[in-house]
């Protein structure tokens, strides 16, 4: 055992030497690494401001005020600014020239009022255009408080109490916390995260395998007197290793990243310390180790690079696009997530974010997949190794 692993060592610092030769892409690699998650926060956080700022000005837009006064003086003691909406409003909230929805008024507005019929107002945008939709629920909700108080005025007018007209009063609570709340934008953190680990391992997997192979130094390399299987654990401990620091950069890379956060709202939601750094490194570590032996085991069937990485980005596709039932399935997480590599870690790492509670199994059935896929990948590696030998 302990030859075998001497065997191992001496094979993983031949590979790391290998490595770090191809500085140019081992640095361009960490460099992504590094800034994947500072881009993705400011990025998040200037669209977050620019909500923050639309709300604060409290503008709206109206078309055909001139027909609702009343509306108009309604809005004035809301304190908002009324803007008359351009004539082809709805041509520009298309084209996404115009991102503010738009207030309708009526041509026959006066006239139902004037018969006592009940008149109609809308509220115009285009859901294609996200900006034209952030302050929908706030128009909406000005309109319904000048319903209800034109619904008073009448009331009051014929000697009934208001109370009629609103006998009870309706409050909103919400359940979720400050980090649950702000999970929901910032839930697409682990899922890049695993994208920079997951496609940072393919490199140093194809070198090791299918580069080794079109370079014809792997026959050679099988001839020396060491195991087969302790030659792929010392390939496979250099690019799990290469993949791992991939994964610490990552995370720590939101430290720096926190203080870049224009928005003051996401940064005092978006909590990510010491704790939440080693719960994600806890189920990243040994998914990079399962990563990067399934990447190696797709590549050593390839005779070439080329062909190794057409395999290699097969498997590649299965691990990225996993997660993204946790982000889209608005049902919850299922029991069977946690038994599927990428997507348990999306979803335990999305727990973290939440605040939500961690029980035993969510670390340890990701943690005991990823092994059992990662031993099961070096057996079967080392099976096709040693026939290459025989040839």
């Amino acid at each position: 055992m302990n030859t075998a692993m001497k065997d191992s060592w001496i094979v993983f610092r031949k590979e790391m030497v290998d490595a770090v030769r191809d500085r140019k892409t081992l640095m361009m690699i960490f460099f992504t690494a590094v800034l994947i998650g500072p881009v993705m926060l400011v990025a998040l956080s200037f669209i977050v401001s620019q909500q923050e700022e639309k709300s604060e000005r409290r503008e709206v837009w109206v078309a055909g005020l001139e027909r609702a006064p009343a509306l108009h003086n309604y809005l004035l003691r809301q304190g908002m600014k009324v803007n008359a909406a351009p004539e082809d409003y709805e041509a520009q909230l298309r084209d996404f020239r115009l991102g503010e929805s738009v207030i309708l008024v009526p041509e026959d507005y006066a006239e139902k009022q004037s018969k006592g019929e009940s008149p109609e107002l809308r509220v115009v945008f285009d859901s294609a255009n996200r900006q034209s939709s952030v302050l929908v629920g706030r128009n909406v909700g000005l309109l319904d408080g000048y319903s209800r108080e034109q619904g008073m005025l009448e009331m009051s007018m014929r000697g009934v109490a208001p109370a009629v007209l609103q006998p009870f009063r309706i409050q909103e609570r919400n359940l979720a916390s400050a980090q649950s709340r702000s999970s929901q934008m910032t839930g697409m953190v682990p899922w890049m995260v695993m994208m920079a680990v997951l496609v940072g391992s393919l490199t140093v997997a194809l070198d090791t395998t299918a580069g080794e192979r079109e370079r014809s130094s792997l026959e050679p390399l099988l001839t020396n007197p060491i195991t087969t299987f302790a030659l792929v654990v010392g390939k496979w401990m250099a690019a799990s290793a290469v993949a791992m620091a991939i994964a610490a950069l990552s995370v720590t890379s939101f430290f720096p990243a926190k203080l870049l956060i224009q928005s003051e709202a996401l940064q005092a939601m978006f909590r990510f310390g010491a704790m939440e750094a080693g719960l994600f490194l806890l189920m990243l570590l040994p998914l990079a180790a399962a990563v990067s032996a399934v990447l190696m085991l797709a590549a050593i069937y390839g005779r070439t690079v080329k062909e190794a990485q057409s395999r290699a980005t097969v498997a590649l596709l299965g691990f990225q696009f996993a997660p993204l039932i946790a982000i889209m399935d608005f049902s919850g997480e299922k029991p069977w997530h946690l038994l599927v590599p990428s997507l348990a870690q999306q979803s335990v790492m999305l727990r973290v974010l939440r605040g939500d509670e961690l029980h035993l199994q969510h670390l340890l059935v990701p943690t005991g997949v990823s092994l059992a896929v990662t031993v099961v990948c070096l057996v079967v590696l080392a099976r096709r190794m040693k026939s290459l030998a025989i040839r």
